[in-house]
């Protein structure tokens, strides 16, 4: 399929943040010294997701022009391929092939790009699921893909065969961000349905858990080296951690207010959080108690995380940039 190639210089800015908001009262010449560059992608992207690749490029969702976007950081050099008429792509994430693998709303499927090709396939939904407003993704252990569409579904995909099988949610409506743990387990946040719920990969089954604050508005998650899930409490203002080992909950205060849209955990276990609202990021050590404030330029609006060693990256959907935090 065809491509399209733009040269956009990244910002040559990276600057240090030191600015810490902490309950635990910590000196701000103790915090950590981060490094942040934003790198410009097409005029009218409104990237939503980012995922970085193996070979140091960063895939991005172009949700608004029904692209699927490849900056390369060394170069600042932007690389787009248009998914087909009516692809509004949401999430990304990178297989063990390598490819993209992009659920896209738009066409209600979802599509593998090859990363050397760039040449994509598509798995859509059956049609007796009807729009299912697919948000994020997830493979298992045995390299099944899991897949979470707001309008009340969750699926599977065998990549390697191409059978697809779409569950109705427990709840209804608000199935969005999804993770899996170490060991295998899956578990997905439902935005709408204020709860996190655990997918058995054999079944399909989904058991409901619900976290401590009502309707906190759960919508993404994201699971620690320990298999701890972490929930980003998009209403509640909070950041919260489920152990499926006790079954127990606890949650923390972002410092704010903050509407805390999504979280990832690094290779430390550290938390990041995106602060939609005040447009930034929150650097937060669960050992400590400590967040650390990343503020971004007004208008950011990241609405996804994902990382790799030493570097964090996000989608700033409301400025056509991509952003990393580098430590």
């Amino acid at each position: 399929m065809a491509s399209s190639r733009t040269l956009v210089g990244a910002l040559v800015a990276a600057f240090a943040v030191t600015l810490v908001a902490s309950t635990s009262a910590p000196s701000s010449s103790s915090a950590p010294r981060l490094r942040v560059q934003e790198y410009s992608v097409p005029a009218g992207s409104h990237p939503h997701d980012v995922a970085p690749a193996p070979d140091g490029t960063v895939w991005y969702t172009a949700q608004a022009t029904g692209r699927l976007g490849r900056l390369d950081p060394a170069t600042g050099e932007t690389t787009e391929v248009p998914l087909g008429e009516g692809s509004a792509p949401h999430g990304v994430i990178v297989g063990s092939d390598g490819a993209a693998w992009v659920t896209d709303g738009g066409l209600n499927a979802i599509v593998r790009v090859d990363p050397g090709s760039s040449s994509f396939r598509g798995y859509r939904l059956p049609p007796a699921t009807g729009d299912a407003n697919l948000n994020t993704a997830t493979f298992d252990k045995r390299g099944i893909l899991w897949f979470t569409g707001q309008n009340g579904i969750y699926g599977r995909l065998n990549p390697k065969t191409g059978a697809m099988r779409v569950f109705r949610a427990p709840l209804g409506r608000g199935p969005y961000g999804i993770t899996t743990t170490p060991k295998g387990q899956v578990f997905y946040a439902s935005l709408a349905g204020s709860h996190i719920a655990q997918i058995d990969v054999r079944t399909g089954k989904a058991t409901v858990i619900r976290p401590p604050t009502a309707g906190q508005g759960a919508r993404r998650v994201w699971s620690d080296s320990k298999g701890m899930i972490w929930v980003s409490e998009w209403n509640a203002g909070k950041v919260a951690r489920y152990d499926p080992a006790t079954k127990k909950w606890r949650e923390w205060d972002v410092p704010g207010p903050a509407q805390v849209y999504a979280v990832y955990v690094d290779d430390k276990d550290i938390v990041w959080l995106t602060d939609f609202g005040r447009s930034g990021l929150w650097r937060f050590a669960p050992a400590t108690g400590r967040f650390t404030r990343v503020p971004l330029r007004v208008g950011a609006n990241v609405r996804q995380l994902l990382g790799r060693p030493g570097e964090l990256w996000g989608a700033e959907s409301g400025a056509d940039r991509l952003v990393v935090v580098r430590r």
